[in-house]
């Protein structure tokens, strides 16, 4: 290890939560350390297995979309969602999920409708750390220093020194930093460092899970292979996720209320009920992930000038893939603040919007996941005692409750109100107007101009996506070239803040029902800062606002 480094940012932990930041500070202009104890090319445990959408948006700006689409399962095997008596039994329910080769062009099943440019991706983190890692490591201005962790971390009045130990040689090292991001997962040094606590409910689902290599599963299947693969019966429920498309799977064994030692639990016996399989039918356990569903949040996410994201910052059950996802949003609502600061444009009190921001819609996500865990447990425990009936009466039992299964998990598999309706309504750098942001399920949303809402995405008639278009910083679209904005353009450059204006000409989108107004402003992370049919009596307030130098660090309306 080098005697000292010094970098503006460090990130504590190169998982893909902070592997993404990492990207993102880069490509905002901003060197970054990240330190990681694994080694380097160390795989992960096998634990996230779906990109969202917006996270894919997030990946497409970053130009790492194209390799991770790249990536993960064979192209043309089933993303579908399969529910049935067992692995190898009788489907009950299925929900159309395009796979990868068809994921652009397929607009049929139930996620099909969203208003994206990049849909979800089913990937396992397996493939999906290596591809951020190789991509965070080519970039100018970042260093990755694995086999490391922070022991100590020290506030100053103008930066963080962190103690940085070498865990093969137990060398120790001092790096100064202006900022310290800690993506250090759920037990994390950096949350505990700055005296944050988690609190809600500790014990939501214990799920024994395996990660197996089983070559001759697929050619057991009597139904056409699935992403995920739920065994419903009275014996045993879980949950199988395919892996790599050929022989490796993922089997989530779901205990019951009673069962709360996992070395209590037969592992072996339940993968043979959830497979629906003999004693005779080999497989290898190549690793066990077991893990407690739980649904707990800091108390806060931010001390001065160490940040924690992720898992470090909130602890849920992963339904609707919310996991990882959740943490890479936090990081890139906070990494444009923080490169704003260290460019010079913003006012240090703009840090106070990461926490105003992501801290609400957390606990909004973590009940969410918390709620659909409870229904399917409950949903597990219904399953009728004769579901695997033959004849016409079984048929229309199976019928049924593959119903009420569809109806109860397209909401988490296609949950486009997770993806695209969540909203900031409580935020220091947003000029808010008075009209309430529409509401949103795990399902349903309502794209929306309203500030605080995700930036309406919309197909431009050059053919581009509008999201594209946008500039890396703010970006006011105009959709009447009359209006004249020469004021709020020479308000930005006063204060350089970095402001580009895009007249914008959509394909056959209603604009006007979209984007009733005539100037929607759009901040660098794609939510609305403040809109209107002209441009504000004052833009130099509103510039000040957006930047986080409003008097006195207030909320200010711009007029």
């Amino acid at each position: 290890m080098s005697a000292r480094f010094d970098a503006p940012v460090l990130i504590v932990g190169a998982g893909p939560v902070g592997l993404t930041a990492a990207i993102d500070l880069a490509w905002r202009g901003i060197e970054v350390m990240v330190v990681e104890r694994r080694h380097r090319g160390e795989p992960p445990n096998v634990k996230c297995n779906h990109v969202s959408a917006r996270s894919m948006e997030i990946f497409r700006r970053l130009g790492v979309a194209g390799a991770l689409r790249n990536a993960g399962l064979p192209p043309d095997y089933p993303n579908d969602v399969s529910y049935r008596t067992t692995a190898t039994g009788t489907e009950l329910a299925r929900i159309p999920i395009p796979c990868r080769a068809e994921r652009y062009s397929d607009k049929s099943g139930p996620d099909g409708w969203w208003p994206t440019a990049e849909p979800p991706h089913r990937i396992n983190q397996i493939y999906l750390e290596p591809i951020l890692f190789r991509h965070a490591e080519a970039l100018p201005g970042v260093s990755i220093l694995n086999r490391a962790e922070v022991a100590s971390i020290r506030q100053l009045q103008d930066g963080v020194i962190a103690t940085i130990r070498d865990l093969d040689s137990g060398e120790t090292r001092s790096v100064s930093c202006q900022y310290l991001i800690g993506c250090d997962g759920g037990k994390s040094t950096v949350r505990a460092a700055i005296g944050a606590k988690l609190a809600g409910d500790a014990v939501v689902q214990r799920v024994q899970s395996t990660f197996i290599r089983a070559p001759r599963l697929l050619r057991l299947m009597k139904e056409k292979p699935a992403w995920a693969t739920f065994s419903v019966n009275p014996r045993r429920s879980g949950n199988m996720y395919a892996i790599d498309g050929r022989e490796t799977w993922l089997i989530h064994n779901y205990l019951r209320p009673d069962e709360t030692d996992f070395n209590a639990v037969d592992r072996d016996a339940c993968i043979r009920l959830i497979l629906g399989v003999g004693s005779d039918f080999d497989y290898e356990i190549i690793s066990k992930e077991d893990w407690i569903g739980r649904r707990l949040i800091a108390d806060r996410f931010r001390d001065r000038r160490v940040f924690i994201s992720g898992d470090a910052a909130h602890l849920w059950v992963p339904m609707a893939g919310y996991g990882m996802n959740a943490g890479i949003a936090d990081v890139t609502n906070l990494t444009w603040l923080i490169s704003a600061v260290l460019q010079g444009w913003a006012a240090p009190d703009i840090l106070d919007a990461y926490e105003a921001e992501r801290l609400p819609i957390t606990e909004q996500v973590s009940y969410f996941a918390m709620d659909h865990a409870i229904a399917l447990s409950k949903q597990r425990a219904a399953v009728p005692g004769d579901i695997e009936a033959p004849g016409p009466q079984g048929d229309a039992l199976r019928a049924r409750f593959g119903r009420e299964l569809y109806d109860l998990n397209v909401n988490q598999y296609c949950c486009g109100g997770l993806n695209f309706g969540y909203f900031y309504d409580r935020s220091p750098i947003i000029a808010y107007d008075g009209e309430k942001q529409p509401g949103y399920t795990l399902y349903e949303l309502t794209p929306s101009t309203v500030p605080g809402c995700r930036t309406p995405h919309i197909w431009l008639r050059d053919g581009r996506s509008l999201y594209d278009a946008l500039a890396p910083g703010y970006t006011l679209l105009r959709f009447d070239p009359a209006v004249d904005v020469d004021a709020l353009v020479a308000a930005a450059a006063a204060r350089n803040v970095p402001f580009a204006v895009l007249d914008v000409q959509a394909g056959d989108e209603d604009l006007k029902a979209l984007y009733p107004q005539k100037l929607v402003l759009s901040r660098p992370d794609q939510h609305v800062a403040w809109r209107g049919d002209a441009p504000p009596a004052e833009p130099s307030a509103l510039i000040d606002l957006i930047r986080g130098a409003a008097q006195g660090g207030q909320k200010q309306r711009a007029a």
